[in-house]
């Protein structure tokens, strides 16, 4: 795969730009749905985009700093690669965090609109993965497993097809939490239910790649993912028995 279109198009920054595009518009819908300012959907992904890109080199940089401080000037280099999901969620957490202080609008409410947009572009942006050659697993020795989905072929051998497994986790969740966001009882919970299945499917398929950020012996997405989804579970089930939010200004941008 030589991750291009025509010979110049990025594959993958073409599904990132579809999946920007979709953000805009579910973010926008659901904005509409919840009766809040027209345009939030669209300031919502202007303050979160850049500040996730930002979020996902930095985090990459921190635990390859072993290549990186040998030419730092190379940590701008985005171009070669180097983004990770959970820098990225924590970038546009910070991003929609400043917006939501400057709209007077509950951050909980913003991050349940951004969270069904968020996982659905993680399922289409892992196929980037794929034209790029990229976030697969183990080497799959069997011939019998030798053929897509259960493996891909790069770097001269048939590996797990990892970021295939990731996508239709990532596609499920979507279809949950899509399902489940009407049903609610407070502000917040898409969110972390958002974080409680990526979590749970994330720990388990880390274990699989090939090409982990490593903290000595740990696998830090693995790690992290598992803290997220218990403490979102956690969270969850507290807050399982206590009465329904009610509606607020600052769900409306009316706050003070």
């Amino acid at each position: 795969m030589t991750g291009k279109l025509f010979g110049a198009v990025s594959v993958y920054g073409l599904l990132i730009a579809c999946g920007i595009m979709l953000a805009v518009l579910l973010c926008g819908r659901e904005a509409k749905r919840l009766c809040l300012p027209p345009d939030t959907g669209i300031d919502m992904v202007l303050w979160a985009i850049p500040a996730a890109v930002i979020g996902a080199r930095i985090y990459y940089v921190i635990f390859r700093w072993d290549v990186y401080s040998l030419s730092p000037v190379r940590i701008l280099y985005i171009w070669e690669g180097g983004l990770a999901i959970y820098g990225g969620v924590i970038g546009g957490l910070i991003g929609l965090a400043v917006y939501a202080r400057r709209s007077r609008i509950s951050l909980f409410r913003l991050l349940d609109i951004a969270a069904p947009a968020l996982i659905l572009g993680q399922a289409i942006g892992r196929w980037g993965n794929f034209f790029n050659g990229e976030a697969y697993g183990r080497i799959v020795r069997s011939s019998f497993w030798q053929f897509f989905p259960v493996a891909v072929f790069a770097d001269g051998d048939w590996h797990l097809a990892t970021f295939f497994y990731e996508s239709v986790w990532d596609l499920a969740g979507f279809a949950l939490l899509w399902r489940c966001r009407k049903r609610t009882l407070h502000k917040g919970d898409v969110f972390f239910l958002y974080l409680l299945w990526y979590g749970a499917g994330r720990a388990v398929i880390e274990e699989l790649r090939a090409d982990s950020l490593m903290l000595g012996p740990l696998r830090v997405s693995q790690v992290l993912s598992v803290l997220l989804c218990t403490a979102s579970a956690a969270v969850l089930l507290i807050r399982k028995n206590r009465p329904e939010d009610r509606p607020d200004k600052t769900d409306r941008g009316e706050g003070s």
